[in-house]
């Protein structure tokens, strides 16, 4: 699916993102995470397996929401991505030194550490895109 260019702006916002994936038990797993696009997908970078990348390789069933600007009705205008991730191997470093530059600001390097390992790139293609604002639900 194509994501909305309201969404797009969101995603590359600087906003931090609550990504969800869901655990061996079926319960959900939230991590917060930065964000980034590669065309229609949404990429996050990750040094080492974790329990993020056990459960995408199980299930790759996620979500992922941002804060946004502007408000409705006393309700924070948000984005809510759902998708199928996969994971990449290698490009992590290039990734987050580049969501880096957004998330920590210009001249960073990241990440801090000589010869960091080639990590994994999370690649979330988006199956549905809603929540409050221009991209979703409009109350009124």
């Amino acid at each position: 699916m194509e994501i909305p260019e309201s969404a797009r702006e969101v995603i590359e916002s600087g906003r931090l993102a609550h990504f969800v994936t869901v655990n061996g038990d079926g319960s959900p797993h939230v991590t917060i995470v930065w964000v980034g696009l590669d065309g229609d997908e949404i990429v996050i970078g990750k040094l080492m397996v974790d329990q993020k990348v056990r459960n995408i390789r199980r299930d790759p069933r996620v979500s992922l929401s941002i804060e946004a600007e502007g408000d409705q009705y006393g309700m924070q205008h948000y984005l809510v991505v759902e998708g199928t991730a996969r994971i990449e191997e290698g490009g992590a470093p290039q990734l987050l030194q580049r969501l880096a530059e957004r998330y920590i600001g210009p001249g960073v390097t990241f990440p801090p550490m000589p010869e960091p390992p080639d990590g994994f790139v999370i690649r979330v293609t988006p199956t549905t895109v809603r929540g409050m604002g221009p991209w979703g639900t409009q109350l009124g």
